[in-house]
């Protein structure tokens, strides 16, 4: 069935940007309109429509960076009526005007051509941005020597970066932490903190401490004249994102603060200065509150922020797709909630979770 969609998704690719007609799709895939748009739906997690959107939105941020392209040009070109419609639906998705974002290109969450597997083999990491970033390592171990603190997201990145030797001689420490489950509260890494997270992992809170706070020792007692964040694009990392830029605000930190957004499959790297200021209020509206807070933030979090907001509806696109297969085995779903939703950034443990969750409630 995945390679019946996998033509689907082809093909809608080289319609992207002509009059789209579902008839058409449906008349040279051999289907009915209606069957091809249910298979997509049900294999993908989405509609034809969410799919087009998304990827047009995207392939519009990759024009804007072209000085000679007009505003209302793109627009067109993707489709959209006006510029007044394209700058609507681009702040609704980035946060941000096409405008501001054309002026200041910032890192945002890439929504890439879905590519469907049916041997289903997982994910695996290809260091083949090793280059780049060790240059990006050496320029700012050039500049601040041994003041320097790389955070990276898990243990897993953790792990790879030590075996490829990424990191020279820096200190560099993981983030072991999944804030974008269970509640949290203020301030972070407070013995109440500790206990509430130990909680919700179900974890014992000397087992917190070893896993979460003893790999930050560095970060909790030593001081950096520059702090270097390394975390993906998805929702996961920019929860946890979100959580270290509060409590750096919090220890009232006066460094230089960078983010390198690392795409977890390539390990290329978007660099960016962070200015500290508004984190920690973001913080409690989004993490304590689950509220969207009003200040303006770079794409990639306000996309974070608004999938987070998504993933704690009982009914999202996630738990649809699961309900919808629970035929699978446990191993075989797994597979395709990875390659189907990775701008969530869940983990194994995470969707566990829920499809228990879930079997148990349909069995009831």
């Amino acid at each position: 069935m995945n390679n019946i969609v996998q033509k689907m998704i082809d093909w809608i690719e080289r319609h992207l940007l002509e009059g789209f007609s579902l008839e058409q799709l449906g008349k040279d895939m051999g289907y009915s309109p209606y069957y091809c748009s249910f298979k997509f739906h049900q294999t993908t997690g989405m509609t034809i429509k969410k799919y087009r959107s998304l990827r047009k939105i995207y392939l519009s941020t990759i024009a804007l960076k072209d000085p000679q392209k007009k505003i209302i040009d793109i627009a067109f070109h993707y489709g959209f009526s006006s510029q007044e419609s394209f700058s609507r639906a681009f702040k609704r998705y980035f946060g941000i005007s096409p405008n501001d974002y054309r002026k200041s290109p910032q890192p945002l969450q890439t929504f890439v051509k879905l590519r469907l597997q049916d041997d289903g083999g997982w994910l695996t990491m290809d260091i083949s941005q090793k280059l780049k970033i060790e240059a990006l390592q050496e320029k700012m171990n050039v500049q601040y020597d041994q003041e320097l603190l790389n955070v990276l997201n898990g243990q897993m990145m953790y792990e790879e970066f030590a075996k490829q030797q990424l990191m020279g001689n820096s200190d560099y420490v993981p983030f072991n932490e999944a804030m974008c489950t269970n509640p949290t509260i203020s301030p972070i890494f407070s013995e109440e903190f500790n206990k509430l997270r130990a909680i919700g992992h179900e974890v014992s809170l000397q087992q917190y401490e070893q896993v979460t706070l003893k790999p930050l020792k560095p970060l909790l007692t030593n001081d950096y004249k520059c702090i270097v964040l390394w975390f993906g694009d998805d929702m996961f990392c920019q929860m946890n994102l979100l959580t270290v830029l509060a409590f750096l605000e919090q220890q009232r930190y006066q460094g230089k603060v960078y983010y390198y957004m690392v795409k977890e499959m390539t390990y290329d790297v978007e660099e960016t200065e962070i200015e500290l200021g508004p984190y920690g209020e973001v913080y409690q509206e989004v993490l304590m509150h689950h509220r969207l807070p009003k200040t303006t933030l770079i794409p990639v979090m306000y996309q974070g922020i608004q999938l987070f907001f998504s993933y704690l509806n009982e009914e999202n696109e996630i738990t649809t797709y699961i309900k919808k297969h629970l035929n699978l085995s446990q191993n075989d779903l797994l597979k395709q909630l990875f390659s189907l939703f990775p701008h969530y950034g869940l983990g194994d443990r995470q969707y566990i979770k829920i499809i228990e969750k879930l079997k148990k409630e349909y069995s009831e």
